[in-house]
């Protein structure tokens, strides 16, 4: 019996220690350790444009990986992430990078309510602090907004999905408009006015876009991304 509580404090305190360090790398912030070292300078890159975001901008550089390539892009996404890693993550993954441009593309995942109940005001303020925090290191910024979606498969309990992101986009709309930040708005191009969900020609599940939509992304925020290289 004395050694089968041994057992159980162990294993008590070995679970303590893990959920410590889960809570210390809540962000991931060591997802990218590796390619940021190779990357690390100690002063701004011409042309560098980082894309952070969740799943959906992870996706987009395994998908097609030329168009980051090719261009200087540098795709930081993490699924499943909520703009609270985002944010915890931005000094690692964006500014000790010295990029030129940072695209901002989140919340999906905040409306999955991946991190706990969905704030609207803490989402937009996450992404407001990425701005400040960008702009406080001379990195230029373009914000774009959150994809359409109806429902996410593995939380079935959120019924007013598109209601949320048609607001919210309006607020970071509305909130680059008075700051003078790009906003690059592919709900816009990419939603089904009937139901507002998702184009089915560019999802297979509603919230993550195929080739054909990244496709469609890329023809929209290119030409943004080269005017405000010039500029």
């Amino acid at each position: 019996m004395k050694r089968f509580y041994i057992i159980i404090s162990f294993l008590i305190f070995m679970s303590n220690i893990c959920a410590q360090c889960d809570v210390n790398n809540w962000g991931l912030f060591t997802r990218y350790a590796r390619q940021n070292l190779e990357l690390k300078s100690n002063q701004q890159v011409k042309g560098r444009v980082i894309f952070i975001g969740n799943s959906i901008t992870e996706n987009w550089s395994k998908f097609h990986p030329e168009f980051f390539s090719s261009n200087n892009y540098i795709g930081r996404g993490i699924g499943g992430q909520t703009t609270y890693q985002l944010l915890l993550r931005f000094r690692q993954d964006v500014i000790n990078l010295f990029p030129e441009i940072v695209v901002i593309n989140a919340a999906t995942n905040d409306i999955a309510e991946n991190a706990g109940v969905y704030n609207e005001d803490y989402t937009l303020g996450n992404i407001k602090s990425m701005v400040e925090l960008a702009k406080i290191n001379d990195i230029k910024v373009i914000l774009t907004s959150t994809l359409p979606a109806v429902s996410f498969k593995w939380n079935t309990r959120i019924q007013d999905a598109p209601k949320k992101i048609e607001v919210l986009n309006m607020r970071l709309k509305k909130y680059a408009k008075e700051n003078n930040i790009p906003y690059v708005n592919y709900y816009a191009r990419m939603i089904q006015n009937s139901n507002k969900a998702l184009l089915p020609q560019y999802t297979n599940d509603g919230v993550h876009p195929t080739l054909e939509g990244y496709y469609v992304m890329e023809d929209i925020i290119k030409p943004i991304i080269n005017h405000v290289l010039d500029e």
